[in-house]
C-alpha cells in the first residue's frame, strides 16, 4: 500500500503546483494542487511553526489513500532529490495511544525544504483521531541525541480534512 503512496508523492514535491481554491480553516487550510490536468487536494497545518508544515494529501483515483508528511524548511535549496535517511517516528493525538513508525526523510532538487513521509498501517484511525484531536504530537529518533519532538495544532483540522476528501472524491466522480 505504501509504494503506490510514495510513488506519487515525490512527484508533488519535485514540481511546482499551482495553489487553487484554498480556504481557511482555523489552524489550518485545504487546496487543490494543479499542475496541467493533474490535480492533488492537501489539507495543511501552517500555523504551529514558521519553518514547518504538517500535511495530509490525497490524490484522485487513490483518494482513499492519503498521505501524512511533514515540511521543514532548510536554509538553501537542495542539490539532489534523495532519500536521507529512514527513522523510527512516533505519533499521537492528544491522550491516544502512541502509533510507533517510521519516517523517510527525503530532499528534492531545487526546494529549500525536506520531507518526512509516514508509513502509517492504519492512516484512517489517525485521520479520525486528527478530525477530533486538539494537537497532534511527532518525536523523531536520532540515535545518539536527544529525539526531536514536535507538536500541530488540531484546531481546523476536522474542516480541512472533510473538504480535502470531498474535492477528491468529487473530481473521481468526474472521471
Amino acid at each position: 500500500m505504501a509504494a503506490p503512496l510514495m510513488a506519487v508523492t515525490p512527484m508533488i514535491n519535485a514540481a511546482t503546483f499551482n495553489t487553487e481554491d484554498m480556504a481557511s480553516h482555523d489552524h489550518w487550510q485545504s487546496m487543490t494542487l494543479s499542475l496541467g490536468n493533474e490535480e492533488h487536494y492537501r489539507a495543511v497545518e501552517t500555523h504551529s511553526y514558521s519553518d514547518a508544515t504538517l500535511s495530509l494529501n490525497a490524490s484522485p483515483g487513490v483518494c482513499d489513500l492519503p498521505w501524512l508528511e511533514m515540511r521543514v524548511t532548510l536554509e538553501q535549496q537542495q542539490g539532489e532529490s534523495r532519500a536521507v535517511k529512514l527513522v523510527p517516528a512516533r505519533l499521537r493525538i492528544d491522550e491516544q495511544p502512541i502509533i510507533d513508525t517510521m519516517a523517510e526523510f527525503i530532499t528534492e532538487r531545487g526546494d529549500d525544504g525536506f520531507y518526512a513521509h509516514f508509513y502509517l498501517s492504519d492512516l484512517a484511525t489517525l485521520m479520525a483521531d486528527m478530525r477530533q484531536g486538539e494537537q497532534l504530537f511527532l518525536g523523531f529518533d536520532q540515535q545518539e541525541r536527544e529525539p526531536w519532538y514536535m507538536t500541530f495544532s488540531l484546531q481546523g483540522a476536522d474542516a480541512a480534512i472533510a473538504r480535502m476528501l470531498v474535492k477528491c472524491e468529487g473530481d473521481e466522480a468526474q472521471q
